[in-house]
């Protein structure tokens, strides 16, 4: 799968919609959905390697599990990279060797100035679709009676590093992400999640990528807890009375290329 595939499949008006995937099985499972690519969740990799989010799982074990869903999966994989874990090149290259096609690659706390810098050093090392995210919105960073502006500040100077779309996060009133859309210079990614506009919403809007984040890795979670909870107090069953079975799921991702 090629960068190139990967660009065709942002249209505005009809986004790329990216069930986020944890590792190799969530992957499987959301590409069978009928997912067109996957793309990975920093948060659900690192609470699945029982660590924390914000980089605490370092390029080697990020770098590994890309290479474990490119294995398992016959769609494109894009990777979140967080803030690139220090060398973004040698972060970027280790992700391309794995398979992927495309990164996310956010701001957070940096400086403008300094995440440019990060983006460039991405777009040296190769072809890849580089999702540059503005953290603007998700942090509360700046005046809020400028903060729109601050953004599409930042998207324009990131497209002009080497970006090829911008990702916001934590935006979801439908005013501010069509101004997004209509101003940006660039594909909009918006991460969803209860209370946010449908997809077919989104597509009015102009939006043309739409993630969930660690949402569903959190309603894994809650479903695991669940269960465990209903069994070690109630004794019963009734939460592991699921529509997915071992044999499916055995034939699934025992040969995910089956």
């Amino acid at each position: 799968m090629t960068k190139t595939h990967f660009r065709s499949l942002h249209h505005t008006g009809q986004p790329l919609v990216l069930p986020n995937a944890w590792d190799a099985g969530s992957a499987r499972l959301i590409e069978q959905a009928g997912a067109a690519a996957i793309a990975t969740t920093s948060a659900g990799v690192a609470w699945s390697l029982g660590a924390g989010d914000g980089g605490a799982i370092g390029r080697r074990a990020a770098v590994d599990l890309v290479a474990r869903v490119v294995a398992t999966v016959n769609v494109p994989v894009t990777a979140d990279i967080e803030d690139g874990y220090g060398d973004v090149g040698a972060t970027v290259r280790g992700v391309l060797d794995a398979g992927a096609v495309g990164v996310n690659l956010e701001d957070g706390l940096a400086s403008p100035a300094e995440h440019e810098e990060r983006i460039r050093a991405a777009r040296r090392v190769g072809d890849l679709f580089l999702n540059a995210r503005v953290d603007t919105y998700l942090r509360g960073l700046g005046d809020p009676a400028t903060r729109l502006r601050d953004t599409l500040d930042r998207a324009a100077a990131y497209v002009a590093a080497g970006a090829d779309g911008i990702f916001v996060p934590g935006v979801t009133d439908r005013e501010t992400i069509a101004a997004l859309a209509e101003q940006l210079p660039a594909p909009l990614n918006v991460m969803v999640g209860p209370g946010s506009p449908t997809v077919d919403e989104l597509a009015d809007l102009g939006v043309a990528r739409v993630s969930v984040g660690p949402a569903i890795t959190l309603a894994a979670y809650a479903a695991a807890r669940r269960a465990a909870r209903e069994l070690l107090t109630a004794g019963t069953y009734d939460a592991l009375d699921v529509d997915l079975g071992f044999a499916e799921t055995e034939a699934l991702l025992g040969h995910p290329h089956g």
